[in-house]
């Protein structure tokens, strides 16, 4: 009984890492690739020149965030952020907003747009 007992819940425990090893490609909900042509900051971490994925984390959790290397392989930002509406004078070509910074330090991202949609992700800086 008690081997049985094991074996399922060893089956159980694989099929969930399965599940949730393939969600993070199966659920993507809106993914935009962007590039910078200078380092950017995001909450805990500087983005270096590059080109990088930005796309919501699942349809059941749209105020979560995650940025990716542009081959998807390498997570550098997942976190939480606000949902608000573009700003009426913001071209709706234009993903990124950004807020202020000295002149030595990297622009952080204030907020997401994604590509062709009215409301954005707003990240949260503390």
């Amino acid at each position: 009984m008690t081997k049985n007992k094991s074996v399922r819940i060893a089956l159980a425990t694989t099929v969930l890492a399965l599940a949730l090893a393939a969600s993070g490609h199966a659920y993507v909900v809106h993914q935009n690739t962007l590039t910078f042509s200078k380092p950017v900051a995001l909450p805990g971490v500087v983005l270096p020149a590059g080109k990088y994925t930005f796309d919501v984390a699942s349809p059941t959790a749209l105020d979560v965030v995650v940025v990716r290397s542009a081959d998807n392989r390498r997570v550098f930002y997942m976190g939480f952020t606000n949902t608000v509406e573009r700003p009426r004078n913001m071209s709706a070509s234009n993903p990124i907003a950004f807020g202020e910074a000295p002149a030595s330090e990297p622009r952080p991202i204030s907020t997401w747009f994604e590509i062709g949609n009215s409301t954005g992700h707003q990240f949260l800086y503390r």
